[in-house]
């Protein structure tokens, strides 16, 4: 499986190659799965750009991106987005159209509540395990994992030489399969290719997109989140057949 990033925190700042508005990233996943993403992950934003978690601005969000695309479509849930816990739980539960799934963060105040709330909502949780976090040996430990949908084993080593073993050590710490639960392996910045790199050798599933990187692997600015995803079917090893 090969996951699209669409735009993750990124803003204006970052370009007008960021999509933002509902057309934008309907647009734009539709673009990468024509070239070959298999699954989508979005920040819906607010009308000023930032991450939101309303049901005003995820329902039409969602709703566009659907109309375009057939593949799963799934959103973030960072605690950037709404820092209360009570009140994050509140917009999970007040949501009108579901996406497919949602990240969580495990290391995040609130996550195990939070990924309960999703899972009763019929909501698949893709849990955030990140570097440089004790939280690899509390997911091990915690009943929900079986019942999520996968993990996200999320690099945050943005070092292109130090990533690959930092990513190793990610894995380690999670053990062969955790839970039972499909892995997706992912880089972000400097780290993004050498471990989208690893993640084909181990063949483990992947992302990638302009959340991750805004940088080809040739270090040329990305145009587009296909053209991301194109490189990375090159970079990963699926060139030439499906993904």
């Amino acid at each position: 499986m090969v996951q699209v990033c669409l735009n993750g925190p990124r803003g204006a700042a970052d370009g007008a190659v960021v999509p933002l508005s509902p057309k934008a990233l309907a647009d734009s996943a539709a673009a990468a799965v024509a070239a070959g993403a298999t699954d989508i992950h979005v920040h819906p934003k607010s009308p000023c750009g930032a991450d939101t978690l309303s049901p005003r601005v995820l329902a039409p969000t969602l709703t566009a991106i659907r109309a375009r695309v057939t593949v799963p479509v799934g959103v973030t849930t960072g605690a950037w987005a709404e820092p209360d816990p009570q009140a994050r739980l509140e917009r999970i539960r007040s949501w009108t159209v579901l996406p497919d799934h949602a990240s969580v963060n495990w290391h995040e105040p609130g996550a195990e509540e939070l990924a309960a709330a999703l899972i009763e909502r019929g909501v698949g949780v893709e849990a955030g395990i990140w570097s440089g976090t004790d939280t690899a040996a509390r997911f091990v430990r915690s009943p929900l994992g079986p019942r999520v949908l996968r993990v996200l084993a999320e690099v945050t080593d943005t070092s292109p030489d130090t990533a690959q073993d930092t990513a190793r050590a990610l894995l380690a710490d999670l053990g062969t399969a955790p839970h039972g639960r499909p892995v997706l392996l992912h880089g972000e910045d400097g780290g993004a290719w050498p471990v989208l790199r690893l993640a084909g050798r181990l063949h483990l599933a992947t992302r990638i997109g302009l959340e991750d990187t805004l940088l080809l692997p040739d270090g040329e600015p990305a145009a587009s989140n296909a053209e991301l995803v194109a490189a990375g079917l090159v970079q990963y090893g699926w060139a030439g057949r499906s993904p």
